[in-house]
């Protein structure tokens, strides 16, 4: 049985907004895709943003460490920042296998000596498209089973600009030249996705909601009664009605790799398979 440590990437403020819009917080969602794809596993869930966070005394107890994404930007370097890179670290340092999306990415690739920053060639809101396999990637076990492309679940503005050094890149697409990366540092490794393979869409239609000014200001939405609108679309892909949902499928040119979730989850299930091989 694995044991899991989940660190939420976001500050209070941020992990109350997001339970008032999706029900539970981004480390909640991460622990019940876990326990979807690995039954019995246990998880504990930590807020290290927060400066009076209980944190584990070590990391022995655990067999790997999961980051969630976050509101936070690496660049800002504030305390609740810190915290986090501190986190990474030591999960690193300790020889614990790390799986992240978006900013777990970002925070690993800075511990590594990497550079996380805005993307100058934009943000992605909604999907990540045509994400593309690198050579090193086409036969690497955490893109195991995904296409020659493929879609995923994205919300970002900042990205890795720069990977790590003996970091392997993985995937990437025409927005982003690092959607996926493997990075070793210390004892550790550290698998990870730019896009959120973890999110379901109706959490993805919420998250939208939540940062509408920021589509605006991006210019993907007049307003922000035009992200609502867009966002109850992405809802309805798995909504009550298959009929209405295939007509919303086809709209917005969404495949099975976005709308079944086992396939959405991938990279996950792939990193959790590769931690009970080790543990067995």
């Amino acid at each position: 049985m694995l044991r899991l440590l989940i660190a939420d990437g976001n500050e209070r403020a941020a992990r109350d907004r997001h339970v008032a819009a999706t029900g539970r917080t981004s480390a909640e969602s991460y622990a019940a895709v876990v326990q979807a794809l690995a039954p019995g596993t246990t998880c504990r869930l930590v807020s290290p943003a927060d400066a009076d966070a209980t944190l584990p005394a070590g990391l022995a107890d655990f067999d790997g460490l999961i980051f969630t994404g976050s509101t936070l930007k690496v660049s800002e370097g504030t305390q609740a920042v810190i915290r986090q890179l501190d986190l990474m670290r030591a999960g690193l340092e300790a020889g614990l296998p790390v799986f992240g999306s978006c900013w777990g990415v970002q925070v690993a690739a800075t511990v590594a000596g990497g550079k996380a920053a805005e993307n100058p060639r934009g943000p992605e809101y909604g999907f990540a498209r045509a994400i593309t396999a690198t050579e090193e990637g086409r036969t690497h076990p955490m893109l195991a089973g995904r296409p020659a492309a493929w879609d995923a679940p994205a919300i970002h503005s900042d990205a890795v600009l720069e990977p790590p050094p003996g970091a392997r890149v993985l995937a990437g697409n025409p927005v982003l030249g690092i959607q996926a990366i493997e990075i070793r540092h210390g004892a550790g490794w550290f698998w990870g996705t730019q896009y959120h393979p973890e999110l379901d869409l109706d959490e993805l239609a919420a998250m939208l909601r939540l940062c509408d000014s920021a589509l605006v200001e991006a210019g993907f939405a007049e307003d922000p009664g035009a992200v609502a609108a867009y966002a109850d679309e992405i809802a309805g892909l798995q909504g009550s009605d298959p009929e209405a949902a295939h007509r919303l499928a086809w709209r917005h040119g969404i495949g099975p790799e976005v709308l079944e979730a086992a396939l959405r989850r991938r990279e996950i299930g792939n990193f959790l398979s590769q931690l009970s091989t080790s543990a067995g």
